[in-house]
């Protein structure tokens, strides 16, 4: 088992590197695990690596060599402890943080799409893998969600698109349920309600029109409410509502969130999936839930 694990680790990361190379992306996948480390707890030391990679120390410094070969980290002095060496992400390495998440996002889509397929057993799960790399279709899964976030990009909140966060939400609301007072109040001010007390909007944009949109709410110190999802009837069917979920999760992890909390309601089915799939399971819904609607109350710890 261990050496089919290792030769399949092999395959994807062949895979991985044709497509960082596809979109001219200098990297290599193997770094993966401390680059992406590094940016998240904005800087560390050679040891906290070492604890968090759970991998031998010679390997880490070998890996941090490389980052630094590629200008990816830079190492300075703690001010406390000048024999304390602090690694962080240098300005290239950020620049190349932010391009290289479209790529990941379609990277860890293709790879749910491949491995949260029915299975007998964990072998069946790794020969269906296996295969959809072998045949190329797990890089070709890659590409079309490339293309797809191509055609939709997601960005924050623009004054441009108030009402279109407004119109959306409300024909969501009327077409599975109705539109309660806090809704109307929330959706109508949503500077008051979102954005003024640390929240965020974001939309989902096609030919410069605003075809989804999404909120995360600020609960308390690092706990958000996701929201306000909602797609242009027109739109729906192209996987809008997963990208505006899926970036709603990559913003949160990389701002150090603690978790996100949501708010459904069992008979919307195909929605309860996908907030699984993405890692949200079922809590406690508390006696005060601020929508009548709701009757179920989910999380996603970070």
């Amino acid at each position: 088992m261990g050496s089919r694990l290792s030769r399949m680790s092999d395959l994807c990361m062949q895979t991985i590197q044709q497509a960082y190379d596809r979109y001219q992306i200098d990297f290599d996948p193997y770094l993966f695990p401390a680059y992406h480390s590094i940016a998240k707890m904005n800087s560390t030391t050679n040891t906290e690596l070492w604890e968090t990679l759970q991998i031998t120390q010679p390997a880490v410094s070998q890996t941090i060599n490389k980052l630094l070969k590629k200008e990816l980290i830079e190492i300075s002095s703690d001010s406390d402890d000048k024999r304390k060496k602090i690694i962080s992400l240098s300005e290239k390495g950020s620049k190349l943080f932010g391009r290289v998440q479209p790529l990941w996002r379609s990277m860890d889509q293709a790879v749910k799409k491949y491995t949260q397929t029915p299975a007998n057993s964990l072998i069946e799960h790794i020969d269906q893998f296996e295969s959809a790399i072998r045949s190329g279709k797990f890089l070709e899964t890659i590409v079309e969600n490339m293309d797809l976030q191509k055609e939709v990009s997601i960005t924050s909140f623009d004054p441009r698109y108030a009402e279109v966060f407004f119109d959306l939400n409300i024909e969501w609301l009327e077409t599975y349920f109705y539109v309660e007072d806090y809704d109307r109040e929330v959706l109508s001010n949503p500077n008051t309600y979102i954005l003024d007390p640390g929240g965020h909007i974001f939309f989902a944009v096609g030919n410069d029109n605003a075809i989804g949109t999404v909120a995360l709410m600020k609960v308390e110190e690092g706990i958000y409410e996701l929201t306000k999802m909602a797609v242009h009837t027109d739109q729906r069917g192209r996987k809008i509502g997963q990208q505006l979920m899926q970036y709603c999760i990559d913003f949160a992890k990389q701002h150090n969130f603690k978790k996100l909390i949501l708010y459904s309601n069992t008979k919307l089915e195909n929605a309860i999936y996908i907030y699984r799939k993405y890692g949200f399971i079922e809590i406690d819904l508390e006696a005060d839930v601020p929508y009548e609607r709701s009757n179920i109350k989910m999380e996603l710890i970070f």
